[in-house]
């Protein structure tokens, strides 16, 4: 079957073994030195790990691999973890929902119950070019895109956003982005080889006092502060700040604080 799986690259790996403590299903081993999976049945694809490797050798993919098997996983896990890794297994699970809900990046759920639907806006010509202001000042704004040399960022404060951030949220604009330069991109959909150097080339620049990375509640957006922090140590700015903001599914800040590159 074709579905979501961790992979690995050795060659970014640095042994530090953050992503086994990480991943709830055992899938991950230290071996030789190395992050590697153990059996792909054993991953479920979440992306608890993504969020947790300092150098952003893990990234979550599409292939044809087998199935995601929780009573064999938990078994495993029962294994080689005891009694304390079954319960860490079994909590993983709830938020997962390996009953069947899926990720939780991908889960479909309803984020206003009950409350009336709001009749469209029209989307004649009738209305004004622009209705509210825009806070953005560049162009390109993706990650793949920009040039870790653009005029844009000098004297600026950097805002590394999640994809999802600026639709979750109807604040991104005032909140984040005035002021500030930005850059877009999502650690587990994106082809993410070349962020962490990038980024690094970005946050070279002296000028910038500080990153701020908006993510999504999501565990495998996590991976977008993860690369960050790789960055940040790869820039050679050991006087450059790292804050994290995570939002909820429905907009609001769950949490900001400084982060330790």
């Amino acid at each position: 079957m074709k579905r979501k799986i961790i992979t690995i690259d050795e060659a970014q790996c640095n042994g530090c073994g953050d992503c086994v403590s990480a991943c709830a299903e055992g899938a991950i081993q230290l071996v030789d030195g190395k992050a590697r999976l153990v059996k792909e049945q054993f991953c479920d694809g979440f992306g608890d790990c993504l969020g947790e490797c300092p150098t952003g050798a893990l990234k979550i993919e599409e292939r044809d691999v087998p199935g995601f098997d929780p009573a064999a996983t938990r078994q495993h896990v029962a294994q080689t973890g005891g009694a304390a890794a079954v319960k860490k297994f079994d909590e993983a699970a709830a938020r997962h929902d390996h009953g069947g809900g899926g990720c939780p990046g991908t889960r479909m759920r309803v984020l206003q119950p009950g409350t009336p639907a709001a009749t469209p806006t029209p989307s004649g010509s009738g209305l004004p070019p622009k209705l509210n202001p825009s806070e953005l000042a560049q162009w390109p704004i993706q990650i793949h895109l920009v040039s870790p040399h653009a005029p844009y960022f000098k004297n600026k404060e950097l805002v590394i956003m999640s994809t999802c951030g600026p639709l979750a949220s109807a604040d991104v604009h005032w909140r984040f982005l005035r002021g500030r330069a930005v850059v877009v991109g999502c650690s587990k959909l994106d082809d993410t080889a070349g962020y962490t150097e990038k980024l690094a080339a970005i946050l070279a620049e002296p000028t910038i006092p500080k990153v701020l990375v908006v993510r999504m509640e999501v565990p495998c957006c996590g991976g977008l502060t993860a690369i960050t922090q790789a960055a940040v140590a790869r820039s050679g700015r050991p006087d450059l700040k790292l804050e994290e903001v995570t939002l909820a599914l429905s907009g609001e800040v769950i949490t900001q604080a400084e982060v330790t590159p």
